[in-house]
């Protein structure tokens, strides 16, 4: 069997390529970099702040109940996606500090176990993948049956332009062009706001998986030093928490946003499908909106839950070593070690909510919450 490579970065080439097309990584462009930095101001100018813009000068000023109903819910989805993605250009330096840490955490696994752990995280992150494939995917190809099943002249998504589409043809094809172009970049900045919090979670979580068995092994090989295994397991778990603490301070305002939105365009989305909307694409377009935007934040709060639960475990981990037969100084650093680990570790978005199961339950119970408010009103 072949040994598995262990080497966390390759899971963030899809989001530094991401990136790259989106003009955030400037810190990893080295020729041509006034000309990068041309284009990224000019795509995100016209894209990142112009597009949700053009769509909220439209609100609930359209032809009919449902276009602004699908402006709404893609205005607060763009917009969110903007601020998202603006964070973390701001802070895009913080994923660097991220790889240095991995890196120092890949050259500590060892063994067979430790590799088949790493193994796993494959299956996983393709998992994740399919998943948001799986979400956009149906919502894109709706949105674009809904456009091209239109009886008249119109836009995928109800929105203001500064000229006169609807009369004219060559404007109509560049609102279109313009539409189809930003909603990929969104699409593209969507895909990475959402997928990196995931996946630097996972990677946390194996690295924990695996400083367990590293702990379970201290004292066993009489060949070795105990006492120098144990001083290295604790650098690892510092390194761990070191890393933990980036993610959360990177994702925390991110994935607040996130949660906010998702209940608000829940509700939307379902109030739509039961009330409003009556034209077969649409009604299908808002069902996988609607299933979608949970499964947006599932990941994230599935492998934060995962954090949580394997962080207070380690202090099992430090007893299950042969520590009944070290020295007093192994017994001393091993006590500091778990009334350390004792600590709760929870990643918190925005100082609010936990990135955990129970967030994402809670958020569901919010937007079924705002779901009643607007039946009574209905009443």
């Amino acid at each position: 069997m072949p040994e598995v490579r262990v080497d966390s970065l390759e899971f963030f080439k899809s989001h530094w390529t991401a990136w790259r097309y989106l003009g955030v990584a400037h810190l990893q462009v080295e020729n041509w970099r006034n000309l990068y930095v041309f284009y990224s101001i000019l795509s995100n100018l016209l894209v990142t702040l112009c597009y949700p813009v053009h769509l909220g000068m439209s609100l609930f000023r359209n032809r009919t109940l449902t276009e602004d109903i699908l402006n709404l819910t893609t205005f607060a989805t763009c917009t969110a996606c903007s601020v998202k993605c603006l964070l973390y250009a701001y802070n895009i330096q913080e994923v660097l500090e991220m790889e240095r840490l991995l890196r120092l955490l890949d050259e500590r696994v060892a063994g067979p176990v430790q590799r088949g752990i790493y193994g796993q995280v494959r299956v996983q992150l393709r998992n994740v993948l399919y998943i948001f494939i799986g979400i956009y995917m149906p919502c894109a190809l709706f949105a674009e049956l809904s456009f091209l099943f239109k009886e008249e002249r119109g836009l995928m998504y109800p929105a203001w332009f500064p000229f006169d589409w609807l009369h004219s043809a060559r404007n109509y094809y560049i609102a279109n062009a313009y539409q189809i172009v930003g909603i990929s970049f969104q699409l593209l900045q969507n895909y990475v706001s959402d997928c990196f919090p995931a996946v630097v979670l996972c990677l946390i979580s194996s690295h924990i998986k695996m400083l367990y068995k590293r702990f379970e092994e201290v004292g066993l090989d009489p060949a070795r030093c105990a006492e120098q295994d144990l001083e290295a397991c604790i650098t690892d778990h510092k390194h761990i928490l070191e890393l933990f603490r980036r993610v959360e301070a990177f994702i925390s305002l991110p994935m607040l946003i996130q949660f906010t939105v998702t209940a608000l365009n829940v509700c939307i989305g379902i109030a739509a499908l039961v009330f409003f909307v009556s034209e077969p694409m649409s009604r299908m377009y808002f069902i996988f909106y609607s299933l979608a935007m949970p499964l947006q934040i599932f990941p994230s709060c599935y492998f934060g839950t995962d954090n949580e639960y394997w962080f207070g475990r380690l202090h099992y981990a430090a007893f299950s070593c042969n520590w009944h037969t070290q020295s007093r100084s192994f017994k001393r650093k091993m006590m500091l070690f778990v009334e350390q680990s004792l600590k709760k570790s929870t990643a918190v978005a925005g100082g609010m909510m936990r990135i955990h199961l129970d967030t994402f339950f809670s958020t569901l119970k919010g937007a079924y919450s705002l779901f009643t408010i607007i039946i009574r009103m209905r009443k």
